[in-house]
């Protein structure tokens, strides 16, 4: 059995490619237990590929997802499925069932997974909400919240089941600052009042140094540098440092490769 110090997940040199590009290649990393994780890099570096992985929604080449010891890429269906319920995932913009009620998209999991009586169903569903600040928006429909809402009911969905971990696919993507510091709390709050383990991609850099204990940066399909805010801030590495201070120029080069000037526009040059 795991100790309470290990880690509870653990990417062990794994490498996975959608058909002949290569996404991570020979990525390793641990999760610490009971901390924040955020998974940073610039686009198309892995990120939620690496969500997807430790959900057990898309299988790796090679390598293995470890949770809680446990190998999640070579899980049969039904213990994948049993792992499955030990995690809360919040989908980016939400993902909210548009034809279901608020109260009804928390209670989904509940009444999916569960044999429990409706009056406790809608107890813990209206505690679910109320730890998102939205009891009273329980019969609205989706389309009458506004995103950061529906971010935060989709939260409350994804913690429904009191999952030992929770992974958050770009959280703060396309919210205005009072919604997005909100979700930055929640986060932070509900991971420490319920003991739970979270990871979350993102590229808002300040709300993320300022909530998260530990900081991966994936690059060119491996770990760049992790550790800290402060030792991520500090860091050296060239392309590690272009990402943390937002310089246009670097290993990620601004001008896509082509051609020399001269030779697209057809103008000759002196020998």
């Amino acid at each position: 059995m795991p100790a309470a110090s290990d880690p509870l997940v653990r990417i062990d040199n794994l490498s996975f490619a959608y058909h002949e590009r290569l996404i991570l290649d020979g990525t390793s990393f641990s999760v610490p237990r009971g901390k924040v994780t955020a998974l940073m890099g610039a686009s198309g570096g892995g990120k939620t590929t690496l969500l997807r992985l430790i959900g057990g929604q898309i299988r790796a080449q090679s390598g293995r997802v470890l949770f809680d010891g446990q190998d999640i890429c070579a899980m049969e269906q039904s213990a994948l499925y049993e792992a499955r319920r030990r995690m809360g995932m919040l989908f980016q913009f939400g993902a909210l069932f548009a034809d279901l009620s608020v109260f009804d998209n928390v209670a989904f999991p509940l009444r999916e997974h569960t044999a429990l009586p409706e009056p406790l169903i809608r107890d813990i569903v209206l505690m679910k909400l109320q730890a998102v600040g939205l009891r009273g928006a329980r019969d609205l429909m989706p389309s009458e919240v506004s995103g950061g809402m529906a971010r935060r009911i989709a939260l409350a969905r994804a913690i429904a089941l009191d999952p030992e971990l929770v992974m958050y696919d770009e959280p703060f993507s396309g919210l205005d600052p009072i919604s997005l510091g909100t979700s930055a709390h929640l986060i932070r709050q509900l991971n420490d009042t319920m003991g739970l383990t979270s990871i979350f991609v993102s590229h808002e850099l300040e709300q993320t140094f300022g909530i998260a204990d530990h900081v991966v940066i994936l690059a060119n399909g491996r770990v760049a540098t992790e550790g800290t805010p402060q030792h991520v801030r500090e860091s050296t590495d060239p392309l590690v440092y272009q990402y943390v201070h937002a310089r246009t120029d670097g290993p990620v080069r601004f001008h896509y490769p082509a051609l020399e000037m001269a030779q697209d526009f057809g103008v000759e040059t002196a020998p």
